[in-house]
């Protein structure tokens, strides 16, 4: 019949999670699989629990780890963020997969396939440059401690602005900055010009000059920085509980609905609201350490507590003497 038992590996990658795997009619387990059909039996009723199954697992079955890995024919998957047709590189060990030391003739053929698989990956100067770019994305990604899907949307400006022409005549350095800036407002992951301008070899002035370029360029809709993104960032830096951080939010909210945060630095704002936050849970933070942790000076947080406090009529605890 070519019939055989499943296993519950089988059985819970043919089912979605949310589905019963067993009979519905008798509630036994025991299921059988027909892979010619399709279909899946009830061992002791014969009812036909699902038919028309596709198996999306591989052809080969394993049954430990070590076997499974010989038998494994795949690589690392294709994304928009690793777009290269050859995932893989050659070693530049001088041994083969026994340990045993290569030949003469051998290294010298292990050199040339290496040489031309370098040149069959970056073949015009389009992809010369996207390789570059993608070095120092990476760098400035793992510094700044950026998710994925930063990196991939960055990536996705950069190669838009190279298409149309934008990166010539300018440094790479400071377009990939201008990219991940626009990427992180569009994302609203809260990183300022200056932060990411400090991890680069290009100046704040080229970094916000070519972020100008690509908004003009490319049609960027960048929506405006909120200092709310800004507050749970601040309060991790300075370990304030979860509490002080929603008080510190509401304060924002309310700064929002009467305009006041209108034209504001919001890396400024949500420092002064967490001080503010954190004086009233008497969690008490200095000026400075707040002015610190957001990357603002203590005049910015100054200035904007003493607005805060005053427009919104904010009761501060006494300081006891």
């Amino acid at each position: 019949m070519g019939e055989e038992v499943v296993d519950r590996e089988i059985v819970e990658r043919l089912y979605p999670i949310e589905e019963v795997r067993e009979c519905p009619q008798c509630g036994s387990d025991k299921l059988i699989y027909d892979p010619v059909r399709g279909e899946i039996i009830c061992a002791v009723c014969g009812y036909v629990v699902s038919e028309r199954e596709i198996d999306k697992g591989p052809e080969w079955r394993a049954f430990d780890s070590e076997e499974r890995e010989k038998r494994s024919r795949v690589g690392a998957p294709i994304t928009r963020y690793t777009p290269d047709a050859l995932a893989t590189d050659i070693d530049w060990r001088s041994k083969d997969a026994a340990g045993r030391e290569l030949g003469l003739r051998k290294k010298v053929e292990m050199f040339r396939l290496r040489r031309w698989h370098m040149r069959a990956r970056v073949q015009s100067s389009l992809e010369r440059n996207l390789s570059q770019a993608q070095q120092e994305l990476d760098r400035l990604g793992a510094q700044l401690g950026l998710p994925k899907r930063v990196l991939d949307r960055a990536r996705e400006i950069y190669r838009r602005a190279l298409e149309i022409g934008l990166v010539r005549g300018r440094s790479i350095e400071s377009v990939i900055a201008a990219a991940i800036y626009a990427a992180c407002r569009e994302m609203k992951v809260p990183r300022t010009l200056d932060e990411i301008a400090r991890f680069t070899r290009a100046g704040r002035k080229d970094v916000a000059r070519c972020y100008r370029l690509l908004l003009r360029e490319t049609s960027l809709k960048v929506p405006l920085p909120s200092p709310i993104d800004f507050a749970p960032r601040i309060g991790n830096v300075l370990k304030l509980s979860a509490a002080t951080v929603r008080d510190a939010i509401d304060i924002l909210k309310r700064a929002q609905q009467l305009g006041i945060t209108a034209g504001k630095d919001p890396a400024g704002l949500a420092a002064a609201a967490i001080y503010i936050a954190a004086l009233k849970r008497g969690e008490v933070r200095t000026q400075k350490e707040v002015a610190r942790a957001a990357q603002v000076t203590e005049v910015t947080v100054r200035n904007r507590y003493k607005e805060l406090v005053k427009k919104l009529k904010i009761d501060l605890p006494v300081k006891k003497s």
